[in-house]
């Protein structure tokens, strides 16, 4: 198939207003898929590429792509745009970075101009064309001829919805058997919504809710059978060899076998976490560095159970998931919990979460099921936000329903110590429409010179910057960055010298990790 098809139906799914239009549109594309393509088409239409990370940036994109001319008519085959990405994917090593762009240069010179649109987003992820996960999987079942809860149910177990769609469009098992929990198969993990405090969480549930301390370590799947056990990452990676304290703990439980949720956490003596990026630590490259493991020593908590002795657990409500934890888990391995209605004692159990340096609280409907790779409505995250009144320094522009619109903002504190300011991230979150037609017009105004992608501005305009934490940035050139940074409003009343200090966000470092700010 050429890829000029799947480009035509991707256009034209983000035109569609309608769902029904949306799921036709794609339907009758999965319909004409060769078998073996349809995995890459799949992932393209999920807005991803089969590969995963191909190892491209930005810049590099930008560069490989200067001066290339869009091909006059489209010739390109799918299998073509896979092979290339296999290439780049295998890119490694020295004269890697040229070799990449002679890659890109290649594959773009055989694309036409929507091709080569399609390609860029596709590569950074951005590919927002209204194919949604759930009208993808709706797609999929209306071209196979399955209920749709069939084919939810098994993507979520198999933790990708392009296997699923191939045994059900091309295999034509109607019946999916072979997408069942068991050990060894990890699938995705279940996500959370939001709720601004307890007490929202509590009206949400509608009585007894259970709380639970949310700790800001590195997710973990963890499946044993005997004494073989396997730990898998949030993104399902297999990260065995990087926890040996996590296998040790797990293999003592009473259970051949089991599957369970929960965190890897780096903690002090005192049982307080140590920072983010310490825990994360344990996850790079070296996953067997002995020393790393004596200076960074990893204590698993689990909060979940999906599946004991051959009884998969996720149809199970979440008060009898949680009982059988305790049975098999000691308590200084759970994640500590409190069930109440009590919005007096929810708070406090908040509050007693943030004094030991936790994140904040997860809370749970108790009758709750298991969604596997989805934000249930039936868990909710309340984190402690903290703001800062930072200057946009620059914009980039949108791409997408974005597109034409300046979205992602570059955020800077002012520097007392060394004049102007010190640049602290990026964030498109928490932007409205209103927001992004307001702010297009304004930097326009503030303009004072771009590059293909980022408009540089005066730095005069104040944005309200909600985040979570900040963590150590090698990144940026002050050393620090936000984590999970989003706009809460622009203050208007506020001009640049009104904007919060780099000083401040040090200061901050070191209260939330105990740590000295990084060196600049």
């Amino acid at each position: 198939m050429r890829l000029t098809e799947v480009v035509a139906v991707s256009r034209g799914v983000g035109a569609a207003s309608g769902r029904l239009d949306k799921i036709g549109r794609l339907a009758d594309l999965l319909g004409r898929v060769p078998p073996g393509e349809l995995d890459i088409i799949v992932a393209f239409l999920s807005g991803g590429v089969r590969q995963g990370r191909i190892g491209v940036g930005r810049a590099q994109l930008s560069a490989a792509m200067r001066d290339v001319p869009s091909a006059p008519a489209p010739e390109l085959e799918i299998a073509d745009v896979d092979r290339a990405f296999d290439r780049l994917a295998a890119a490694s090593g020295a004269g890697s970075a040229g070799v990449r762009t002679q890659l890109l240069r290649g594959l773009f010179s055989r694309a036409t101009r929507e091709e080569q649109d399609f390609l860029v987003r596709l590569l950074f992820g951005e590919l927002r064309q209204g194919a949604l996960e759930g009208v993808l999987v709706e797609a999929v079942a209306r071209a196979a001829g399955v209920p749709a809860a069939r084919i939810r149910r098994a993507s979520m177990l198999a933790g990708d919805l392009a296997p699923v769609a191939h045994a059900a469009i091309v295999d034509k098992d109607t019946e999916l058997s072979q997408f069942l929990l068991r050990p060894f198969q990890p699938i995705q993990p279940m996500l959370a919504e939001s709720a601004s405090g307890v007490d929202e969480a509590l009206a949400t549930f509608e009585g007894e809710t259970s709380f639970e301390y949310k700790l800001d370590g590195a997710r973990i799947q963890v499946h044993k059978i005997d004494d073989e056990v396997r730990v898998y990452s949030r993104t399902l990676r297999d990260v065995t060899i990087a926890v040996p304290e996590v296998v040790t703990a797990v293999r003592a439980m009473p259970a051949r076998e089991i599957v369970l949720d929960g965190e890897a956490i780096a903690l002090r003596p005192d049982g307080t976490p140590r920072p983010f990026q310490e825990t994360m630590r344990r996850f790079g490259r070296k996953l067997d560095d002995d020393a790393l493991r004596a200076d960074i020593p990893i204590t698993p908590m689990f909060f979940d159970v999906l599946h004991v002795d051959g009884e998969p657990l996720i149809d199970e409500p979440l008060a009898r998931r949680v009982a059988m934890l305790s049975e098999r888990v000691t308590a200084a391995n759970v994640v500590p919990r409190l069930v109440t209605s009590s919005g007096e004692a929810a708070a406090a159990f908040a509050a007693k979460a943030l004094a030991t340096g936790h994140e904040g609280v997860m809370a749970k409907s108790v009758d709750g099921l298991y969604a596997a790779g989805r934000r249930g409505a039936a868990w909710l995250k309340v984190k402690q936000a903290r703001t800062l009144d930072l200057v946009i320094l620059a914009v980039e522009w949108g791409s997408g329903r974005r597109q034409g619109t300046l979205s992602n903002l570059h955020l800077g504190a002012r520097d007392t110590e060394r004049g102007g300011f010190v640049m602290l991230g990026k964030t498109f979150k928490g932007l409205t429409d209103a927001m992004l037609a307001w702010q297009t017009k304004k930097f326009l105004e503030l303009e004072i010179g771009r590059d293909q992608w980022t408009v540089f501005v005066r730095p005069e305009v104040v944005a309200e910057i909600a985040f979570n934490e900040i963590q150590a940035s090698s990144q940026y050139p002050g050393g620090l960055a936000l984590r999970f940074a989003r706009v809460k409003r622009y203050r208007e009343d506020k001009q640049a010298a009104d904007a919060d200090t780099f000083a401040t966000l040090q200061a901050i470092y070191q209260q939330m990790t105990g740590l000295p700010a990084p060196p600049r």
